[in-house]
């Protein structure tokens, strides 16, 4: 059994290859933190192959693709991703061009690489990490909030054409709330409300996974808010949730 992790080097990517080297799984991880990625290779118990490597190069993300296709990978765990606040017409539009290469394009391209793979062969999990933020626009983190829900949407939409088919894949989307890794730092945020562990959220989303579940929200909260949320309108959520986002800016 082979899993190949994305964002793999910390947070809940790094969680998520400890619970599936508990399993039993080999793996393959894959960062652009080589150091961080050495450390978790030496603390896992399977066989671990590192790459290093920046996936919002489209080059990299068909390299990658070439680099593995071979090892019948079991599992592919599309967590590369990162955040970042502020007014749209003020936030920095290098850093959201390639946050949407990142949190869009490399899941795009990796997704569908491997799902062909996969239904060829009619087995295969793929688990793709989105956010409770793809439920709803997000005024102060709109780049963001726009990346995360076109995943939601992709893999939901991969559901029902491979429900269709028959097939034997199984697709997964992972809508976290706030979780305890480095997301808050790196976007320059703080959480205002309380924060699950990157450990929990990994465990909670690979045994969901496992169990062919599509949608997987970890924390009774996030479900409440994501049921509560289909009753409200747009404006009146619109208003909450930039008033949520004002309130984390540092």
């Amino acid at each position: 059994m082979l899993a190949l992790i994305t964002g793999a080097s910390s947070g809940i990517g790094r969680d998520m290859a400890r619970v599936l080297s508990n399993k039993g799984y080999d793996l393959i991880l894959v960062a652009r933190d080589k150091n961080n990625l050495k450390k978790l290779q030496e603390e896992l118990t399977t066989n671990v192959d590192i790459i290093s490597m920046d996936l919002s190069s489209v080059e990299n993300c068909k390299n990658l693709y070439e680099q593995v296709k071979d090892k019948n990978i079991d599992i592919l765990i599309n967590n590369a991703g990162f955040g970042s606040i502020g007014s749209f017409r003020k936030t920095d539009m290098n850093k959201e061009l390639f946050m949407i290469d990142l949190n869009i394009k490399a899941v795009h391209i990796l997704t569908k690489l491997f799902l062909n793979d996969f239904i060829k062969r009619d087995s295969g999990y793929i688990l793709n990490v989105s956010s409770a933020s793809a439920f709803q626009p997000g005024p102060l983190m709109a780049t963001y909030y726009s990346t995360k829900c076109y995943v939601y949407h992709l893999t939901l939409a991969l559901y029902e054409e491979l429900r269709r088919m028959k097939s034997n894949v199984k697709v997964s989307c992972l809508c976290p709330g706030p979780v305890n890794t480095n997301f808050n730092k790196v976007a320059n945020c703080e959480f205002t409300i309380d924060a699950l562990s990157s450990e929990y959220v990994a465990k909670y989303a690979i045994n969901k996974m496992l169990k062919n579940k599509l949608l997987i929200i970890p924390g009774f909260k996030i479900k409440l808010l994501y049921i509560f949320g289909r009753f409200v309108p747009n404006k009146l959520k619109l208003r909450i949730t930039y008033n949520i986002q004002h309130r984390k800016t540092k």
